[in-house]
């Protein structure tokens, strides 16, 4: 039964497609949760034709033993969506994370009240005990928000490569993050599929997850951006697992995959520059609604709109300030600036390892890097050990913490 308005229930949102070993240690985590009055909807997956295929055969098989698993269950509070079983997986191209993700928070609404919360989780992550207390408290405090994007951390796993990998990715990630809250632009978040809460008429109001087969964490979060506020701070952080995996197009796993190769061509560190760039852009909304003046994305939004459809048309549609101000941040929105900011690294002739040299000279004052022992010249990727890289990841880290709470790009 759904909670009421005073009491919001909550539902935990998981898809599952070959997960048997890492299932046990999560339930396990919920099990141990000091708040109890909680569902977990999972979703078991994979395509129907798998099933016919030999290579993809023993996944079907291991998403048949999860599902007795999850079957034979006792004291959680389970909805099972089966997805996976001959004649009820995915048909034609309807396939992957987004989809299960999709059917798993679909279900959830179906039955809840709005008031209710949607926690999204993967199997290959933990918490603590207070993390679904914790959730409930951040999003009863802001009402209004439409998300709640949470605090993440990877654990090392003491495996030299795929420590050092995963920090690798997690140092862009994190960079990424601080140089567009520096700019202060509306879509500077973090989107993975395990680190998203939100309340039930925030979903119905933008209508749902839209089910990318990758990145539909991402398109999400977007997708809240544009219709509120979206949140960042949470007392508890979710711990996500370092793993190599291809079952997504891009994330975390295939970035690790190409990494591991030392292929970080889709994960540059951005120069600080082009983030400027990107704020004077914003800036000059405002400006653009009286007249066309020149912006730094120009040549960018150009190629991609047409010259008559980028700012012309906008004021034709929107004859008030405000309005017209909200729609260039939504056309110009987080998948926007991201081709921008890729499409202009081609022409920075400079190394990621310089780029994030020259953000820490610009941005940390050298008596904060000496109290963290960080020394910008000895920033190698190639060279420094898993030690090295998780005390980066951890100064980058700290300083995300910092601004998330705050609300501010400042360094204390």
């Amino acid at each position: 039964m759904s909670s009421t308005v005073s009491t919001p229930f909550v539902y935990l949102a998981l898809p599952v497609m070959d997960e048997t070993e890492l299932l046990p240690r999560l339930i396990a985590v919920l099990r141990k949760q000091s708040l109890t009055s909680y569902e977990l909807v999972v979703c078991v997956n994979q395509p129907d034709r798998w099933w016919y295929d030999q290579e993809k055969r023993e996944i079907c098989l291991r998403n048949s033993r999860t599902l007795e698993y999850l079957e034979g269950l006792e004291g959680i509070r389970l909805t099972l969506l089966d997805r996976s079983t001959p004649g009820r997986g995915w048909q034609g191209k309807n396939l992957g994370v987004g989809w299960a993700r999709k059917t798993a928070m679909d279900a959830i609404v179906s039955k809840a009240n709005n008031e209710d919360i949607i926690i999204s989780i993967d199997a290959d992550t933990t918490f603590h005990e207070n993390y679904l207390q914790s959730v409930c408290r951040t999003l009863k405090s802001h009402p209004e928000a439409m998300a709640l994007s949470l605090p993440y951390y990877h654990h090392l796993t003491g495996d030299g490569d795929t420590d050092r990998c995963m920090l690798r990715y997690e140092i862009y990630m994190r960079y990424y993050f601080l140089n567009m809250w520096r700019i202060t632009n509306p879509y500077a978040f973090t989107a993975l599929g395990s680190a998203m809460a939100l309340p039930v008429w925030a979903y119905r109001k933008v209508g749902g997850i839209t089910p990318h087969r990758s990145g539909e964490d991402f398109y999400f979060m977007q997708k809240l951006c544009k219709q509120g506020r979206i949140i960042h701070w949470n007392e508890e952080r979710v711990y996500p697992a370092a793993r190599f995996s291809d079952r997504v197009f891009f994330g975390t796993g295939p970035a690790m995959i190409r990494g591991r190769s030392g292929d970080w061509s889709g994960y540059p560190i951005y120069h600080y520059s082009l983030f400027d760039k990107v704020r004077e852009t914003y800036d000059r909304f405002d400006v653009l609604f009286e007249k066309d003046v020149a912006t730094p994305m120009d040549d960018f939004l150009y190629a991609l709109f047409g010259k008559d459809d980028t700012w012309r048309r906008l004021r034709h549609n929107y004859r008030s300030r405000e309005p017209f101000i909200r729609a260039c941040t939504a056309r110009v929105d987080g998948l926007r600036i991201l081709q921008y900011l890729k499409t202009e690294q081609k022409k920075v002739l400079h190394s990621d390892e310089e780029n994030l040299k020259a953000f820490i000279r610009k941005f940390y004052p050298p008596e904060h890097l000496q109290s963290w022992n960080i020394d910008p010249d000895a920033i190698d990727f190639g060279k420094m050990d898993p030690a090295g890289l998780n005390h980066l990841r951890d100064f980058l880290s700290s300083h995300e913490d910092h601004c998330r709470q705050s609300g501010h790009f400042t360094v204390t």
